[in-house]
């Protein structure tokens, strides 16, 4: 299988949209959750019995999803996370994850996303999803380095909307952005110092709004990205927004 064969694509494209939720309670609960789509319960085959392992299992049972057992070293290895897995971790399949290729290949000609380049806080990640999930934004974009993993604490802080929302997955954020930028979309930061407004950015287009960390603002090369800055007026001297309600205005912009 050559990695631009069909096949290879397709699996790729399969893999991007899963997310591994690790830890008893967190698994149970998707386990409970008959919206969500499973593709696999692992488990440790060192764990002492346990009536809540018992229950995990014949939930996974009775959905039809398929139980794998494992070596410690070897469930570490998919939970990516041995000090809190538990021995557990589900496969879950996010009905809107897909990778950044996919979407843009769609060649959609208006759009509107969100971008989190240094975003670490698992609270405000969480809470990030849950207002881009209850609103007419299309995307958001959480690469893999830079950000708070999709863990437990995120999936608490956005109160299981993380499986429903619009996920697109990438390595890196600057590498994502520009091939957005190759394609004709605004990549449009967000910063304090920029003279023109959000209120003053139109609606219509195709842009990517970048919201970088709350101590450090944008990093550099993803600065360098940007084709366009913008502000939210303050008043009372008040120098800036949590994170998580900057993306919120973002979000809701022209719905209100």
């Amino acid at each position: 299988m050559t990695e631009d064969s069909a096949e290879y694509l397709q699996r790729k494209e399969f893999y991007n949209r899963m997310l591994t939720v690790y830890g008893r309670k967190p698994v149970l609960e998707v386990l409970q959750d008959n919206s969500l789509e499973i593709h696999k319960l692992h488990l440790a085959d060192s764990n002492k019995p346990a009536a809540i392992l018992d229950d995990m299992v014949k939930l996974a049972k009775k959905r039809g999803i398929e139980v794998c057992y494992h070596d410690k070293q070897a469930l570490s290895r998919i939970s990516k996370n041995s000090k809190q897995d538990q021995g557990v971790a589900a496969d879950v399949i996010g009905k809107g994850f897909q990778s950044h290729q996919s979407f843009l290949s769609s060649n959609k000609k208006h759009y509107r996303i969100l971008a989190l380049d240094g975003v670490t806080n698992p609270q405000n990640v969480g809470m990030i999803i849950r207002s881009a999930c209850a609103s007419p934004i299309n995307a958001i974009i959480l690469p893999e380095k830079g950000c708070a993993k999709l863990d437990p604490l995120v999936i608490k802080a956005s109160t299981g909307t993380l499986f429903r929302a619009p996920i697109l997955r990438c390595k890196t954020l600057a590498s994502c952005l520009k091939a957005f930028a190759e394609s004709g979309a605004d990549i449009i930061g967000l910063d304090a110092n920029a003279p023109h407004t959000l209120g003053e950015e139109p609606l219509t287009g195709a842009k990517v709004f970048v919201l970088g960390n709350e101590t450090e603002g944008l990093s550099s090369d993803v600065r360098a990205i940007c084709n366009k800055h913008v502000s939210i007026p303050m008043l009372n001297n008040v120098e800036s927004l949590n994170v998580a309600v900057t993306a919120s205005l973002i979000a809701f912009q022209g719905a209100l």
